[in-house]
């Protein structure tokens, strides 16, 4: 059956059910009184939908709270053991893979680091299918478990009917690669398991917004300031996150060669592996055969020692310089978007930490303009270096949302669009 607005009955019952399992998993343990004015649900059908939900599996009771004068209420939320979801980070120094229950608690992880400037297409995608395996027999849970894979990964993603997502990562060499396409080709996971593949700054957005530090905010920009830099964008037009590529706005002309290829972006300056480049240009001495990080923990002690050490001045001054191109990339961001709050996470950032934090600030107010920098917040995320694998966890639990709870179909093309949907509503508010 149609109502006149093109929605059938089934229709009707999927968002109804959205809706519960939405506030339960946001605002609960919840009871039924509550439920009603929290969904805008008549009492007679949150008793259905709870009733469907409970027969399920997806809601459970969680104690019991006193009414006032009348029987306790029964508490409800909804049952972490009743789905998983796996999150992935393609990073640019490693694979990261982690296991979640439903309530985003992890139950396993693996990673598998990568070596420098050896981003190859099978080498990424062998190590995708071998952490899955990997968490998921660590876990003791069958596939068939699954909602669903979410992966974030450098550069644009772009989404095809032929091919589903489409990666162009010109700084690591990805020319429209069909990662989905390849990850489906050979996989042991059942069908009915879907990959959400989405861009590993818009991933750590989203977790932020959820989760974190964007929580309440809306208008915001989430850094991820790791091997590059990255950002994503969260407006009243994009509640549910945009991808810029803020790495390759051209902060000096004639510049630094970037990755990219092109001149002068702001991450030839600012990503690690530039600031760890300049730091060996201007005579530092960085630990030898030591990945990025390690690198970095070397150059952060010389130029912040102990107390009663002097600082290395070379390590000092490409620190300080490094703080003022993202201050000045950051002041970019504010006149362009006068976000509220702008968070900065990835591992290289959240290394650099609350000491580094404050010249960049200090920079970023005095390059944008006055009015839109006297309203805005600059803060480190809070979810810390895993915030991109729980930011890709979600996109297969939003697609879960939008399905009313129910398990989805054999390999769709793309994220539906009540996928998106469910990410736009901006629930956690």
């Amino acid at each position: 059956m149609t109502g006149r607005n093109g929605r059938t009955v089934r229709d009707l019952r999927r968002a109804n059910r959205t809706a519960v399992l939405q506030r339960l998993y946001f605002d609960g343990p919840l009871s039924r009184f509550e439920l009603g004015p929290a969904t805008g649900l008549s009492s007679g059908s949150i008793s259905n939908v709870v009733a469907d939900l409970v027969g399920d599996g997806l809601v459970e009771e969680a104690g019991s709270v006193d009414s006032d004068g009348g029987r306790p209420r029964t508490l409800l939320r909804v049952s972490p053991r009743s789905g998983h979801m796996i999150g992935v980070d393609v990073g640019e120094t490693r694979v990261r893979v982690e296991l979640f229950d439903l309530a985003l608690t992890e139950l396993a992880r693996t990673e598998r680091p990568l070596e420098p400037q050896r981003y190859d297409v099978d080498v990424i995608v062998g190590h995708i299918r071998d952490g899955i395996s990997e968490v998921i027999g660590a876990a003791g849970i069958a596939p068939e478990q699954l909602l669903g894979v979410g992966i974030g990964v450098p550069g644009i993603v772009e989404r095809t009917p032929e091919r589903g997502a489409v990666v162009h990562g010109q700084t690591i060499g990805w020319d429209a690669v069909p990662l989905e396409e390849l990850l489906r080709e050979g996989s042991q996971l059942p069908g009915t398991v879907c990959y959400f593949i989405d861009n590993g700054a818009k991933t750590l957005g989203q977790a932020e917004m959820w989760f974190g530090g964007g929580r309440g905010a809306r208008n915001a920009v989430v850094v991820l300031f790791g091997s590059g830099v990255g950002a994503c964008l969260v407006t009243p037009d994009a509640d549910n996150g945009r991808a810029v590529e803020w790495g390759h706005l051209t902060v000096r002309v004639r510049g630094r060669r970037c990755r990219c290829g092109a001149l002068g972006c702001l991450e030839a300056y600012a990503g690690a592996e530039s600031l760890l480049e300049r730091w060996r240009e201007a005579g530092g001495r960085p630990p030898r055969g030591t990945d990025e990080e390690t690198t970095l923990t070397a150059m952060l002690a010389a130029a912040y020692p102990p107390e009663g050490t002097e600082p290395d001045p070379v390590a000092l001054g490409v620190l300080e310089e490094t703080a003022e191109y993202l201050g000045a990339g950051l002041s970019d961001l504010i006149n362009l978007f006068q976000p509220e709050r702008i968070l900065i996470g990835g591992w290289a950032g959240l290394q650099l930490g609350p000491g580094f934090l404050p010249d960049v600030r200090r920079h970023a107010m005095s390059y944008a303009l006055k009015h839109p920098a006297q309203k805005v917040t600059v803060e480190l995320g809070l979810l810390g270096p895993d915030a991109v694998t729980v930011g890709a966890a979600i996109l297969p639990l939003a697609d879960f949302f939008a399905r009313g709870g129910r398990r989805p179909e054999p390999a769709p093309e793309g994220p539906a669009p009540a996928w998106q949907a469910i990410l736009e509503e901006r629930a956690p508010h």
